[in-house]
């Protein structure tokens, strides 16, 4: 058996183990990190050499959930694990954000680094250990990684901060943090909450910074137990020239620089950039000569002056680079109601992004089916976000959603969801769509505000507006000079060491998204950010509410109506019939669409429809189905037959009862013919219900008024029951 090293630990009163040496020993590092019985398997691996002229770090992250970690067999066709779920998705770009900071600047080789869960205890989150498992597998290894970081779960419960909690506890959370970090900085956070102050989110990020200190602690202590931490590989990714980046340095600085303080549009800037660039080529490569521009060099020379010219503008001039102050907001204009079939439309637009927002209501049928190990059930909330190449005005092949689109939908999906009213009154699945038709930053908060005006629009009863602004940060560690940018333009992001993400009401915060690219972040810098944020989110909101304040009284003319009705379980089977063949045909004759669910020992009906005549129908007929005969209740019956002794007649849905020929009226009658039709309608009352054998008795003559007393024809007979008093009367 293979010598493992294990380090343990203990955080938030859990213990945690991380082991090396025993499993996957081929790869560049490999680790288990186990709390309880959740169990992950990290490994890194990097190629030896780079790819000639790569001047970005090429790191893939992958996490997978094994289906056997949780003692279940895929719900796939094929029963294997196939491509990773949305869920996998966003805790990979999580764990990506955290760890692609720490490599060098100049290390460009193919790495990958693959979390795999492997057990799991079924009320536990693994997400919240997935960073650690990572950083510890890069710790191991011998690739250039300025670590360790690590990440942690910190939730508030009942008022408490808790440590990666247990999945029952965050039933009851009002905040719900992802945050990761090294040992001196936060570098990402990622979460949700209900409206909480920006003190509160503060108290979190600190409380959970602790947490990762312990854990990066814990990292260099097990490469003590392996002997010291191993020497990084030799590399040299990069070719440089330094007379050649001088060279362009000076000649292009000051052309750069006057772009960059021209607050020109997006388009004519970048034009701008490239006319510079052009002409540096063409004054020093003329065609003919035998000297060949080195146009890698050169592109990579020319982004270090933009990233240093802009930076330094925004730094000592505290201006941007399409005029605005540092804490000033692009022009807003929105409208509702643009897609006139639709049952909820927006459009948002702030500066040059824009986004198409869609809201459609549907029944519990179109709830979306979630199979994965630890994301297992149902959603009946939707959010997708699509970002198509003519919104930068690019041409690229539409190959579906990738990381990036997943990512920001989920963000927007968190801030919006706090917002939702319950059950009761909204029982319907609700998907919204965000197109964006323009973009230059911040596209994700424009899905959010959008998404905001849509809901209202289709009249969703939402408890606040919501809207969402991203924040910026551009710092100079030699100066000290640092500036928080509201609402960045995409160079911003680009050439910028922050993008943080606020989303919230006007009550308080509901999701967040940070991503740190240096070293050096201080508690005060952050404490700005959410201040200059929260400015921000009330400003852009406020325009928002000229176009619409609050939710629309009704839905829209064409969109379903949902009518819930809660049965007793045993009336399920009724309602359903043979088959379905009951249900089946109310929803033809009617025209609507009905599901059922069963929920302890109740059953709960849904039954949506476009037209309320439909409706009303489909709600009377089930109802009729569950509802419990009641003796001297009226009803109104349909004659199902006709006999000598009387006829049967259906005074609810599926229930018959007899009505005597002695109960049809006051006067007697010889037979039945010419009496009753089959198909008739008529008001009935149930007089009595048979012990034993269940049956029951119909009268109709109790509801008739009784004639005066009249000395009865020879033909008549007397009827049953009539008694001698009633003779004499």
């Amino acid at each position: 058996m293979s010598k493992a090293t294990i380090k343990t630990f203990e955080i938030g009163g859990k213990t945690i183990s991380i082991e090396t040496g025993r499993l996957a020993r081929q790869a560049d590092g490999a680790v288990v990190v186990k709390m309880g019985d959740t169990m992950l398997l990290a490994t890194a691996v990097s190629a030896k050499e780079a790819k000639e002229d790569v001047d970005f770090m090429p790191l893939t992250v992958d996490y997978q959930e094994k289906f056997a970690a949780v003692g279940r067999i895929p719900g796939s066709f094929h029963k294997r694990e196939a491509k990773l779920s949305d869920y996998e998705v966003l805790v990979s770009r999580i764990i990506d954000r955290a760890l692609r900071p720490l490599f060098p600047e100049n290390y460009h080789a193919d790495t990958q680094v693959m979390v795999q869960l492997i057990s799991s205890d079924k009320n536990m989150l693994p997400d919240c250990l997935a960073g650690l498992a990572a950083s510890a597998a890069l710790m191991v290894s011998d690739i250039p990684f300025n670590g360790p970081i690590s990440e942690v779960r910190i939730a508030r419960i009942n008022g408490q901060f808790v440590l990666n909690p247990f999945i029952d506890e965050l039933a009851n959370a009002d905040m719900d943090l992802i945050v990761a970090g090294t040992e001196k900085d936060l570098n990402m956070v990622e979460g949700e909450c209900s409206e909480v102050s920006e003190e509160d989110m503060l108290a979190a990020l600190k409380l959970a910074h602790d947490a990762i200190k312990q854990q990066c602690k814990a990292q260099w202590e097990l490469c003590e137990m392996l002997g010291g931490r191993k020497p990084a590989r030799e590399y040299n990714h990069e070719r440089s020239d330094e007379a050649l980046e001088q060279h362009i340095r000076e000649f292009a600085y000051d052309k750069v620089m006057a772009i960059a303080k021209g607050a020109l549009g997006k388009n004519e800037r970048s034009e701008g950039f490239k006319a510079i660039r052009k002409s540096y080529i063409e004054t020093f490569y003329p065609e003919g000569s035998e000297a060949q521009p080195d146009k890698f060099l050169i592109n990579k020379y020319f982004h270090h002056v933009e990233y240093d010219a802009v930076r330094a503008m925004i730094l000592n001039d505290r201006t941007r680079l399409d005029g605005r102050k540092l804490d000033e907001v692009r022009p807003i204009w929105t409208e509702v109601d643009y897609l006139p079939a639709a049952h909820g439309s927006a459009i948002f637009t702030r500066g040059e992004t824009q986004s198409l927002t869609t809201v459609t209501l549907g029944t519990k049928l179109d709830e979306q089916l979630l199979d994965a190990p630890m994301n297992a059930g149902y959603a009946k909330f939707l959010l997708h976000y699509n970002f198509p190449s003519f919104s930068t005005g690019e041409v690229k092949p539409n190959r579906g959603p990738g990381r990036r689109e997943i990512g920001h939908g989920n963000l927007a999906l968190r801030g919006l969801k706090r917002v939702l009213p319950g059950l009761e009154q909204n029982p319907y699945t609700i998907r919204i769509v965000s197109d964006i038709l323009e973009s230059n930053g911040s596209s994700s908060m424009a899905t959010v505000c959008a998404g905001s005006l849509a809901l209202m629009d289709a009249g969703i009863k939402i408890t606040g507006a919501v809207s969402g602004v991203a924040m910026g940060l551009i710092s100079d560690d030699k100066s000290g000079k640092y500036a928080i940018l509201t609402d960045i333009l995409g160079d911003e992001d680009h050439l910028g060491d922050m993008d943080f993400k606020v989303v919230g009401t006007a009550k308080g915060i509901t999701a967040c998204q940070m991503d740190i690219k240096i070293n050096g972040l201080k508690w005060e810098m952050v404490e700005e950010a959410l201040k200059q944020a929260k400015a921000g989110r009330l400003h852009i909101m406020n325009e928002m509410n000229k176009t619409i304040s609050a939710p629309n009284t009704d839905y829209k003319p064409h969109a379903p109506r949902i009518e819930t009705i809660i049965i007793d379980k045993d009336f399920i089977g009724a309602v359903i019939g043979p088959g379905g063949k009951v249900i089946q045909g109310i929803q033809k004759d009617t025209g609507t669409t009905i599901s059922i669910t069963e929920v302890g020992d109740k059953g709960i009906v849904e039954v949506a429809a476009t037209n309320g005549d439909s409706m009303n129908k489909a709600v009377a007929i089930i109802k009729g189905i569950v509802a419990v005969p009641v003796v001297g209740e009226v009803y109104d019956g349909k004659v199902k037959s006709v006999v000598d002794f009387g006829a049967f007649v259906e005074f609810l849905p599926g229930k018959e009862g007899l009505l005597h020929i002695s109960e049809i009226s006051w006067n007697r009658l010889a037979t039945m013919e010419g009496v009753l039709q089959v198909g008739e309608e008529i008001k009935i009352k149930l007089i009595d219900v048979d012990k034993k054998s269940g049956k029951y008795k119909l009268s109709r003559k109790v509801l008739l008024p009784r004639p005066p007393r009249a000395e009865a024809p020879k033909n008549e007979q007397k009827s049953e029951g009539e008694t001698a008093a009633d003779a004499t009367a």
